[in-house]
């Protein structure tokens, strides 16, 4: 019975280890990677400020019952914030839907335009001299950006790119080579390689306990191949 047991732990160790031996490596090298790659580099803090710059005289604002007296039903939040130097008051309902006013009026103001948009780009570029290409309207999500839709984005001659939803005129993501570069292994590391998401897939479930099945099986062979042990048998014998 216990040569049956180590035959079939053996058998069980190799093929898991061709297996998921490979993934292993891949979540290694992958979490090394992530790990070396400062978080701000990704997130190109360096290079773009999404820091909201505070309202500094809030004596002359509209105030939130105004506010909520514009909107059909309860308001969940609401902040005053500067953009393009003037005072605005962004209200988001019970639904999530994002209302922008004017912080002086409280006129409700329309959808970010284009000039504004890279107006705005321009403003929170941090890194000297931008050299913004084009200013494009997305209105689906994609790998690179899954935030409010629709929304503007900006990209520089160096495929460093911005995005700002026309409902809010705040710079929601930043992609750039560095964040691409750690997405790929992201995805490599989550066993998500379509969506990059998804760190719940039975992919990565699968594989995990798979590396949980290999170490058991590895340690029942260690057991029976512990070198005292056999040593004590041959003595015996």
């Amino acid at each position: 019975m216990s040569t049956k047991i180590h035959i079939k732990a053996s058998k069980l160790h190799k093929w898991l280890a061709l297996i998921i031996g490979a993934q292993l490596l891949l979540w290694f090298v992958s979490g090394s990677i992530m790990s070396i790659v400062p978080i701000e580099t990704v997130r190109s803090e360096h290079l773009v400020s999404r820091e909201a710059e505070p309202v500094r005289n809030i004596g002359g604002l509209v105030s939130p019952g105004a506010i909520g007296a514009e909107i059909d039903g309860p308001i969940r939040s609401l902040r005053y914030r500067m953009l393009l130097g003037l005072p605005v008051a962004e209200a988001i309902d019970m639904e999530d839907k994002t209302y922008l006013f004017d912080g002086l009026t409280g006129k409700l103001r329309g959808p970010i335009g284009k000039k504004e948009a890279l107006n705005i780009a321009e403003k929170a570029w941090i890194d000297g001299q931008p050299n913004f290409t084009s200013v494009a309207k997305i209105n689906q999500n994609s790998i690179e950006y899954r935030g409010a839709l629709p929304a503007w984005q900006v990209s520089t001659i160096d495929d460093v790119r911005i995005f700002i939803p026309l409902a809010t005129g705040d710079i929601s993501a930043v992609r750039s080579t560095t964040w691409r570069f750690y997405d790929f292994f992201w995805s490599l590391h989550i066993m998500d390689w379509k969506n990059h998401e998804n760190f719940n897939s039975w992919w990565l479930i699968a594989f995990a306990l798979g590396g949980v099945l290999m170490s058991v099986s590895g340690l029942t062979l260690l057991v029976k191949r512990w070198p005292l042990k056999r040593l004590r048998r041959k003595n015996a014998s």
